[in-house]
């Protein structure tokens, strides 16, 4: 009688962010992958936002941590923890018998078989019913509308929070892909790492992304722009305010951007001439946080030769397609096989 309300999710459980997208609803959660555990009774203290308001603002007892490092699953119970609370999240006041939903979950494409299995474990173990993973890249293309389905090329490029993905897809499957442990947390770290070398001084994890979203740059903007930020003193401990430029930035990204740009050049070699053509024609598609870095595209545009856009909503391209994968579900219990069933 009650089958009706039994909703299948696809959960987007990125390094930085996780996204819930419900069957019909479309996405219903978007929340930082953040837990705040308590140190001395090892209990979860908070989850989510009001886990990630929480760091560099802890006391001693209480440790802000992210579960999942470069797309996996770095510490099993918590994220299996996190996993529970957004699925709970996801069923809140949406149906009035919640049942035990089958789950898709998006995973990097360079992860290990052994890596893999951890995730669809800790998913069952947080309350689905089945458990099913989809390559990355292969969502972020389902979510960007590319015809993933038919005998044409298709490539795209994912810049998450841990991982930079990058695949090119015809006929339902990847042809050929690469995946780097290179991304937004790579672009953050590096310029907290100048700014520190610099100038001395320390800055938060917080103001790094916010620098990176207001001035961070691919390419020299012209004319550069100033920014005002705010840390620690090295020197003499105490807070202090300065200004940088665009300029920095762009210099302090150079490594990080050009892995990323190395990773694509390195793909396109591998791709099929035919390929190649329709990828010539449909040109590169960009999702992820990472693809709104500015001037990326015209970056990567001039070092393929090849026409660059970003999708049209790259933030939940990834979640989109983990979601709209529900709907082709046999096809990834073939592919799946016993490891997807739930265990009785």
């Amino acid at each position: 009688m009650f089958g009706g309300f039994t909703k299948d999710l696809g959960i987007d459980l990125g390094t930085a962010n996780t996204l819930v997208y419900v069957k019909g609803k479309g996405i219903v959660v978007r929340e930082p992958s953040v837990v705040a555990i308590r140190t001395d009774t090892k209990t979860i203290e908070a989850v989510g936002n009001d886990a990630r308001n929480m760091i560099g603002r802890t006391p001693g007892n209480i440790r802000a941590i992210r579960p999942m490092k470069d797309g996996v699953i770095a510490d099993f119970d918590t994220t299996s923890t996190m996993i529970k609370y957004f699925i709970r999240q996801a069923q809140k006041q949406r149906w009035l018998f919640p049942h035990r939903p089958s789950v898709m979950v998006c995973v990097p494409s360079g992860i290990t078989a052994v890596e893999k299995r951890a995730v669809e474990d800790a998913t069952r173990q947080a309350g689905a019913r089945d458990a099913y993973t989809i390559e990355e890249p292969f969502a972020a293309a389902i979510g960007a509308d590319l015809p993933v389905w038919e005998p044409t090329g298709s490539m795209v490029v994912d810049i998450g929070g841990g991982t930079t993905e990058v695949a090119v897809i015809s006929l339902g499957g990847i042809v050929t892909s690469r995946s780097v442990r290179v991304a937004g947390d790579e672009m953050d770290e590096a310029i907290t790492q100048y700014i520190k070398r610099t100038y001395n001084l320390m800055i938060g994890e917080r103001t790094s992304e916010q620098i990176k979203i207001e001035i961070g740059s691919a390419l020299t903007m012209d004319p550069p722009v100033r920014f005002e930020i705010r840390g620690r003193d090295l020197v003499s401990g105490l807070p202090k305010t300065m200004a940088i430029t665009s300029t920095e930035i762009t210099d302090a990204l150079t490594d990080t951007v050009n892995s990323i740009v190395e990773a694509v050049k390195v793909t396109l070699e591998k791709c099929p001439p035919e390929l190649a053509a329709d990828i010539m024609d449909r040109g590169i598609v960009l999702t992820g946080g990472g693809g709104l870095l500015l001037n990326l595209d015209k970056l990567l545009a001039r070092e393929t030769g090849m026409p660059v856009l970003v999708a049209e909503n790259p933030l939940d391209c990834v979640a989109i397609g983990t979601g709209r994968a529900l709907e082709h579900l046999h096809l990834f219990k073939m592919r799946s096989g016993p490891t997807s069933k739930s265990r009785r």
